[in-house]
């Protein structure tokens, strides 16, 4: 830590206190113990913080943490389809210690890799609106600066993570190319010593409808390593 900057557990902890949206503070609160299949259970129902390590050489942007996922377990990408996906797949590309993400305190470790979001708190119908998704950006901003001096490669899921990112990446000073490139499947972006890579979202419409299979994002996140390997 230096210059004044926070360290990742710091901004980490600041993450978990904001109040800086009032739907998504009412909604995240006010949707906790309301699914069946939880009731009783706690829930985190504040921000959700990035997980990974604070020296991380590859990032994954998803969208926001789910309802009775993320804001239910208190981990990104944890506790909903969405997360059972991802973790087989990071399990079995070697960057997750296990290929399931169940809670807190469950024993899984990610090597290399760090899980961060655009919007930290669960949105109504998983659909954050322009301005949350601007209010939530210094966090994002912030993040991959602490990351910067290891990152090098980024892997975004869904087009809603593309366009949240690319505008901190510019203004981090990193070479986005204007116009800033449309998202897409298999699209990479080099920027200097970054690389970005697009992969379809993994939430369960689009598995279950085959747009994205277990071999299409196992092979992004293999492309991600490899470059993370020859660095």
């Amino acid at each position: 830590m230096h210059n004044g900057e926070r360290s990742l557990a710091e901004l980490d902890k600041a993450v978990t206190s904001c109040r800086a949206c009032p739907r998504l503070v009412t909604w995240r609160e006010g949707v906790a113990g309301t699914k069946a299949a939880f009731r009783g259970e706690a829930y985190w129902a504040r921000p959700v913080p990035g997980f990974g390590p604070p020296d991380a050489s590859i990032a994954v942007v998803g969208l926001a943490p789910s309802a009775h996922g993320a804001n239910r377990t208190g981990r990104m990408f944890t506790g909903d389809p969405s997360g059972d996906f991802l973790f087989r797949v990071l399990h079995e590309v070697g960057l997750a210690s296990q290929p399931t993400s169940e809670r807190l305190g469950d024993g899984l470790e990610l090597y290399r890799t760090r899980l961060v979001s655009p919007v930290r708190c669960a949105p109504p119908e998983n659909k954050p609106t322009p301005a949350e998704r601007d209010t939530c950006r210094p966090w994002l901003a912030e993040e991959l600066t602490l990351l910067r001096p290891t990152l090098r490669a980024i892997v975004v899921l869904g087009a809603f993570g593309w366009q949240a990112l690319l505008p901190v990446l510019a203004a981090a000073g990193w070479p986005v190319p204007r116009p800033r490139p449309a998202f897409a499947h298999g699209a990479v972006l080099e920027l200097d010593d970054l690389r970005v890579f697009g992969c379809y979202h993994v939430s369960p419409r689009n598995v279950q409808t085959r747009l994205v299979t277990h071999a299409m994002v196992a092979d992004v996140f293999r492309a991600a390593t490899s470059v993370t390997a020859s660095d």
